[in-house]
């Protein structure tokens, strides 16, 4: 399982960035052999509008079936519910802490966005 975790660092143990489409950077975490990819957020961060979807689009592009942030606003959650990935929201602490609280069953995936757009 592939899980794509909005950061504000480069690692493991860097903070959680509570915005998805404005996050810095998404870490993507194979679940399976403990690989983890670092992908610039920089063009949805620096959209002056739609970064919610652009970021949403280029999860789903990278394979991710799971997401981990800390808020989502409705036309980004939308876009990721279209395409099938799990939202899981309100994470912080680590990118560490918050996939072992999802894989631990602490974090669970959401049913609604939880913040409104341009956020």
């Amino acid at each position: 399982m592939k899980i794509a975790i909005t950061t504000a660092g480069e690692t493991l143990e860097s903070p959680v960035d509570p915005r998805f489409g404005r996050a810095a950077r998404f870490i993507l975490y194979d679940a399976q052999t403990g690989q983890m990819e670092l992908v610039d957020n920089s063009q949805s961060l620096n959209a002056a509008q739609g970064a919610g979807i652009q970021a949403a689009e280029r999860i789903s592009r990278l394979g991710a079936q799971v997401l981990i942030t800390g808020h989502c606003g409705p036309k980004a959650f939308r876009t990721l519910k279209a395409s099938g990935i799990q939202i899981v929201l309100g994470a912080d602490g680590t990118v560490r802490e918050s996939i072992e609280a999802f894989r631990a069953g602490r974090l669970k995936p959401s049913d609604a966005p939880d913040v409104e757009g341009h956020w």
